[in-house]
């Protein structure tokens, strides 16, 4: 529970919303970690009512976790990331929603990504989750590499990797590319007898879903199946592309985060792997860390 100290102490929420999930952190002012929470997706792109929905219930869980059910969500001051919302279309509207928050600081999950890994400094990060892109900020400017979307964009990422090796599979089933162990692996998986069947389990399926796909393609790939190997070489030399690229803005730390980190990492140049460093938060603590630098900067307006 809350000491009277800390009752007394500005409550800040992290959010990181994504595709597959919306994370939330609770904070005091002391940078402890009060509580959790983990909902739904949380990119506005997907769905509107869904993204704040995921992102006032992972808030919910949040203060759940940290046995303050009490407090009001109107007493945080909330930092939002958000997948999508690189859009300025969405950027708008996520910013005129009529948020349950004291007050709300919106950004993108690239933004509070980077922040997170260099603990609120300058550096660059390469994403690869359900989606993936990459993104420095170096002297307050801002570059994004990627970010496009699924599925014309988000090359190496979660989402990418499972549908080519769905594309491969229906391939091999028709005897077009060379046998795969993945055939095997996804027809069992998804209850599939068939190509027919697989087009139909796979049919208009979102990003979500086919990023749950994409370890079969890495098993595959790490047991030397050729056309998993030729996949997953695929998606790294991407992800190589978007390191050097960042690199040419010489960021003082790079990381690489997102689901698919651990996976993909191995697969990377070498040269890329060595200037990698870990990240030094997650996120939604990122988040934190914007809506307290968004806070400093009104107090200083306010105080003018």
């Amino acid at each position: 529970m809350l000491t009277s100290r800390d009752k007394n102490s500005e409550l800040f929420l992290g959010i990181d919303g994504g595709g597959s999930k919306c994370k939330a952190i609770l904070m005091n002012k002391d940078n402890e970690i009060l509580g959790t929470g983990i909902s739904g997706p949380g990119n506005p792109l997907h769905g509107f009512e869904q993204a704040t929905n995921s992102i006032t219930e992972s808030a919910k869980l949040a203060l759940k976790n940290a046995d303050l059910a009490h407090i009001e969500l109107n007493e945080l001051v909330a930092g939002v990331g958000l997948a999508g919302v690189n859009l300025p279309v969405l950027f708008d509207k996520m910013a005129a929603w009529q948020h349950p928050f004291k007050t709300m600081h919106l950004a993108t999950d690239l933004l509070i990504a980077c922040l997170g890994a260099h603990n609120g400094s300058e550096g660059a990060v390469m994403i690869s989750g359900t989606g993936s892109c990459g993104f420095s900020c170096i002297d307050d400017e801002q570059t994004i590499v990627g970010a496009h979307g699924f599925p014309h964009g988000d090359k190496g990422s979660g989402a990418w990797f499972g549908l080519q090796g769905v594309k491969q599979v229906l391939l091999s089933l028709d005897g077009l590319v060379e046998q795969t162990i993945m055939t095997d692996v996804l027809l069992k998986k998804l209850n599939c007898k068939d190509d027919t069947d697989l087009v139909e389990a796979v049919a208009s399926q979102k990003a979500t879903y086919y990023a749950q796909q994409a370890n079969l393609v890495f098993d595959a790939a790490e047991l030397g199946d050729k056309v998993a190997l030729a996949i997953v070489n695929e998606g790294a030399e991407y992800i190589n592309s978007i390191a050097r690229t960042l690199a040419a803005k010489k960021p003082p730390r790079m990381s690489m985060i997102g689901g698919l980190t651990p996976r993909l990492k191995p697969w990377l140049a070498t040269e890329i792997k060595a200037n990698l460093e870990e990240p030094l938060n997650p996120p939604e603590v990122g988040s934190v860390l914007f809506a307290r630098q968004q806070q400093g900067k009104l107090a200083i307006q306010q105080s003018a």
